[in-house]
């Protein structure tokens, strides 16, 4: 008995080995069967039987056509029997895929993020008036708050205003403006209006517990 013994490692590598190995086995025996006419019946036999393992693809568009392409591809595309659907190609399927091409952006000035420069992009394709001109404004109000959290000091805003038109290429021109940003108190202002708030709302109910008698 211990002759007989079967180790994975030794055994048939499963191409996809969700199904098991019977069905592998059942594969290759339908593919070893000389009429066409068997293959084909067998061929029918397992797809059922897949279908029963996979309840889950049932759900899915195209189960029918999922099944068989799966038991073209364990069959290594060597099963010669009718597919109701068109048979996968083998070149395809194991082909690999293009290589990505990932964005290679170097900002001068990182401590604004990359999609500063999306914004710059959009405001310049606006037409002037009222609302581009908010809209840059916007625009230095974040990037003076960007300053700020990478360096803690304060900035000048003819500062952002020469950063401003160098991202822009010199089509945003605000250094000689006569507006001023906001302040970096305002800009920085965060959870901490928020977090007292909280707090003297612990305290009054705190203070109500105190108050209330217990019986």
């Amino acid at each position: 008995m211990i002759d007989n013994l079967e180790y994975n490692t030794e055994r048939e590598h499963l191409i996809i080995p969700e199904y098991g190995r019977h069905l592998q086995k059942m594969i290759n025996h339908a593919k070893s069967r000389e009429t066409k006419e068997e293959r084909e019946k067998l061929a029918k036999a397992i797809i059922s039987v897949m279908g029963n393992l996979q309840p889950h693809l049932r759900d899915v568009p195209d189960f029918q056509h999922k099944l068989w392409d799966q038991l073209f591809i364990m069959a290594n595309f060597e099963l010669d029997v009718e597919s109701p659907y068109p048979i996968p190609n083998k070149e395809e399927i194991y082909a690999r895929p293009e290589t990505l091409e990932y964005p290679q952006n170097h900002p001068k000035y990182r401590f604004y993020g990359n999609n500063i420069k999306t914004m710059i992009d959009v405001a310049n394709t606006w037409e002037e008036g009222e609302l581009k001109e908010a809209l840059l404004y916007t625009i230095a109000n974040h990037m003076k708050k960007c300053f700020l959290n990478w360096n803690k000091d304060t900035v000048e805003d003819a500062v952002i205003f020469n950063h401003l038109y160098e991202l822009s290429g010199g089509k945003i021109d605000l250094r000689n403006s006569k507006e001023e940003l906001s302040d970096a108190t305002n800009l920085m202002r965060t959870k901490g209006k928020y977090s007292s708030n909280s707090g003297s709302k612990k305290k009054k109910s705190n203070s109500n517990n105190r108050q209330r008698k217990r019986y």
